[in-house]
């Protein structure tokens, strides 16, 4: 029996106070409204905003709650989001075409509203709407893969993503912020995982034309390291979506990175050029990496093994790299070289390797060669006897890879393996049921191929 509007109605509120971004969507789907009150007379998307609970306010936004409603004190959802410094709650309640949908008015109260706080500071506002004058607590925490900090004083809290905000209202409302203005609000968070950050990057790697390329350029010149390493980021950026924007203009990227590598003083800054330059397919890439590989920063190092031998089937050259860097004293390294052997031929030589690597002291590296192992086509004794031994770690994802690695292998130990893996976590349950994860799904297939046939039943 379908259930009743009250009681969609109150296990709507109840999960939106749970923050179960889940369950709401789901009783939207079945019918619940998604304008309900909640218990202070407020729409349940004014409880979701105030929460920071980005996924419910964006389940409830997606499910036909308004965001531009317009409240008793005058504000709206969006502008209270804009106010609290979420860009992830922002994004998750900004709804569709915003630059159509809202007023000129409108929109320009959410940028004021923005700009004020950027220009005012977090904590000087904090303390002028209190008037408290104890310390601010400080935190960083973590929204929709990237981080902000976070600052309470006098019962309030806000979030210090107020320039990400502005630069995401300013593009979605159409408004082309001169490039060096969008470099300057990224520069100070020189993280990389920052919203303020990650937020200009991406709007400069959305917009094209030969202007703003020539603009950002100019930047691998520039005296700050900074803005080097926010350059790289932003091509990063761009070619990570050239599937969806359709650029053309790809391999001359490759060539810009490719001469960038080869002269860029900074070690931080060039690792990840390189970074980036490895995702790209260009001619000079093994060379570049043979170039790198005595560097005295393993950040660098690391990146090598991504650039050389490419192919299926390596050089001479990139071989005894790779067998050379195995033994790299930096970790880093080591298991840059774990991870990329597994994606070649495994070569005898390349087998020894990793048999040596999944025996490392550190253990980022010995999982990772255990993966590569267990990824490859090799049978041998001496790599599944090495498997097994995994089991040992306290690693229960590590665990699970060793189940998938012996279950292709159709290895009698599959099942203990299993057992040994232990309590999967929260989530891994439906993953099962739908058949989605493939090492569990291995495991399966490996239970049915090896289920003991039933004897027939003699002739009469």
């Amino acid at each position: 029996m379908p259930a009743s509007q009250h009681e969609l109605t109150n296990r709507l509120a109840a999960a939106v106070s749970a923050k179960d971004s889940d369950t709401v969507g789901t009783l939207l789907g079945e019918g619940a409204d998604p304008q309900t009150p909640g218990p202070d007379g407020l729409p349940l998307l004014c409880t979701a905003v105030a929460g920071f609970d980005y996924e419910t306010a964006g389940a409830l936004t997606d499910g036909g709650a308004d965001p531009d409603r317009v409240l008793p004190d005058g504000s709206t959802p969006l502008l209270r989001a804009v106010d609290l410094g979420s860009l992830a709650l922002v994004q998750a309640v900004l709804g569709d075409d915003p630059k159509l949908r809202l007023t000129e008015n409108t929109r320009k109260r959410l940028l004021d509203l923005a700009r004020y706080w950027i220009e005012t500071g977090a904590e000087q506002e904090l303390r002028r709407r209190t008037g408290a004058s104890s310390p601010a607590v400080r935190r960083l925490v973590t929204e929709d893969h990237t981080e902000v900090e976070e600052i309470s004083l006098g019962g309030l809290t806000v979030r210090a993503s107020h320039n990400g905000i502005l630069t995401c209202l300013e593009w979605r409302f159409g408004i082309l912020t001169p490039v060096a203005e969008l470099v300057a609000r990224a520069v100070p968070y020189a993280d990389g995982l920052h919203a303020n950050w990650s937020e200009a990057r991406f709007v400069l790697s959305e917009r094209q034309g030969p202007q703003v390329w020539s603009e950002l350029k100019a930047l691998q010149h520039h005296p700050d390291p900074i803005h080097r390493l926010f350059l790289a980021d932003v091509v990063w950026s761009r070619n990570s979506m050239t599937w969806y924007n359709h650029r053309q203009d790809v391999a001359e990227d490759a060539e810009f990175l490719a001469a960038w590598a080869h002269d860029e003083p900074d070690s931080m800054v060039l690792a990840k050029v390189l970074e980036v330059y490895a995702d790209e397919e260009h001619p000079d890439q093994e060379a570049i990496g043979l170039r790198h590989v005595d560097h005295p920063d393993p950040r660098v190092r690391s990146q090598v093994p991504y650039l050389i031998g490419q192919d299926s089937t390596p050089t001479e050259a990139a071989t005894n790299t790779l067998l050379a860097l195995s033994r790299d004293p930096d970790p880093d390294v080591r298991h840059s070289v774990a991870g990329t052997m597994g994606d070649r031929s495994l070569t005898t030589e390349f087998r020894d390797a990793l048999l040596t690597l999944i025996r490392d002291t550190d253990f980022q590296v010995r999982a990772r060669a255990a993966i590569s192992l267990g990824n490859s086509d090799d049978r041998t004794a001496a790599v599944t006897d090495a498997l097994v031994a995994v089991l040992d770690e306290e690693d229960l994802l590590l665990r699970l890879e060793i189940v998938y690695a012996l279950a292709r292998r159709d290895d009698p130990r599959t099942a203990y393996a299993w057992e040994r893996v232990g309590e999967l976590p929260p989530g891994f349950g439906e993953i099962c049921q739908q058949q989605e994860d493939h090492r569990i799904l291995a495991y399966w297939n490996y239970q049915s191929r090896n289920r003991p046939t039933e004897p027939h039943s003699p002739s009469t």
